[in-house]
């Protein structure tokens, strides 16, 4: 059956739509999904973007394949780009873009890597991941009806130190910082940044750019919603 967010509409959960792009930052994804998931009110669904996957192989303790990360408690799906469009459309069929939207209270993306920021700011939506970015209800009149507030995103960006200080991805956060958001102080803002951190690089560099630490990203999410911290 073809998800549908309407089945999930009253089960009384906080909704995390978890979602990670192509940066070696991937590997904390499953820290973080299985910090989040300890909380028995939360519910999460992940996005794994195709370049995400081959940081999730089983190539080491710190890389389990991917799939393992159904196991985790509060995780209920994990989708991929094929999962999109795997079947002929059918007029009446939900669309899992748009589902997604309609069923996330928040979606977090962490890592986001630089060329999915890059396509985000310019409005590409050539995967699953773009694609929800594209649908989201940023004026939260569109599900106003499902849910009592606007959904949010919150974004934690991850690159190399050069990458991070190129012209270019200033001009993106400026479109991110001061047009889309902040969603904390701005009546119309949907979205945060949580801005990377300096430290040795996984490339062998030094500097900014690495993605906030995994714990300081959960404690932001249980801040958003008001749950308290769990011990970790």
């Amino acid at each position: 059956m073809p998800f549908s967010a309407q089945q999930y509409w009253q089960d009384g959960k906080i909704h995390i739509l978890l979602a990670a792009s192509g940066s070696v930052a991937t590997i904390k994804l499953p820290y973080i999904a299985e910090s989040l998931g300890r909380h028995p009110n939360v519910s999460i669904r992940i996005i794994i973007t195709q370049s995400a996957e081959k940081f999730l192989m089983g190539q080491s303790p710190e890389q389990p394949p991917f799939e393992t990360l159904r196991q985790i408690p509060g995780v209920e799906a994990i989708y991929q780009d094929y999962d999109e469009w795997k079947d002929p459309w059918t007029r009446g069929v939900p669309i899992l873009h748009i589902e997604l939207r309609k069923w996330a209270h928040l979606l977090l993306v962490a890592p986001l890597s630089a060329n999915t920021m890059a396509k985000m700011t310019m409005g590409f939506s050539d995967n699953l991941l773009l694609s929800v970015l594209r649908a989201w209800d940023t004026t939260g009149t569109v599900d106003s009806s499902l849910k009592t507030r606007k959904s949010l995103v919150l974004v934690a960006p991850a690159m190399n130190t050069a990458m991070w200080n190129h012209p270019i991805t200033q001009k993106q956060l400026t479109i991110l910082r001061d047009e889309w958001g902040p969603c904390d102080s701005n009546k119309e803002g949907w979205i945060s940044i949580l801005y990377p951190t300096e430290k040795a690089l996984a490339c062998g560099d030094n500097g900014n750019g690495a993605m906030m630490d995994w714990k300081e990203i959960v404690r932001a999410v249980e801040q958003h919603f008001g749950i308290g911290a769990l011990d970790t």
